[in-house]
């Protein structure tokens, strides 16, 4: 029986931090999509190599093509950032229902700054177990949505 609720609560822990590093994915996501802008952009910059002796094209097409990968990329990386900012808001919301202020440290440095363990230890001037006893209380105070959608 014991076992059992061992394995619920951790599941449940684990759905929580899925939940929480969903900031931090958007993050990443709008990093890479800026990252692809500026590769394009410098690739448009640099002149192309071409040693065949032949005479090409105006480049218009290549110019259209290189337009419309802008305009994809930059419609990609604004939506992102709108899905970036709903997420954070819940996200944010949901820590600051938290009773504890510590519990509500703990889970915003590491879910929305993305600071290591040790570096919230360091932030708050604990041990490195206390920050772990913390994130786990919090883990285990903090609600889920039940259907996916917004809670405030």
């Amino acid at each position: 029986m014991a076992r059992i609720e061992e394995s619920t609560v951790a599941n449940e822990n684990d759905e929580k931090k899925d939940y929480l590093r969903g900031y931090r994915r958007h993050s990443r996501r709008i990093k890479r999509i800026e990252a692809e802008l500026e590769e394009i952009r410098s690739m448009k910059q640099s002149p192309s190599m071409n040693n065949d002796g032949m005479p090409h094209g105006s480049g218009q097409k290549d110019l259209s093509g290189y337009v419309a990968q802008l305009d994809g990329l930059e419609e990609k990386l604004y939506k992102e950032g709108v899905e970036q900012v709903k997420t954070y808001k819940d996200i944010s919301w949901r820590i600051n229902q938290l009773s504890e202020e510590v519990e509500r440290d703990v889970l915003f440095y590491r879910y929305i700054k993305d600071m290591e363990f040790w570096e919230i230890a360091q932030q708050m001037g604990y041990s490195l177990r206390q920050i772990h006893r913390i994130h786990g209380a919090g883990l285990a105070h903090m609600k889920l949505p039940k259907d996916g959608t917004p809670c405030h």
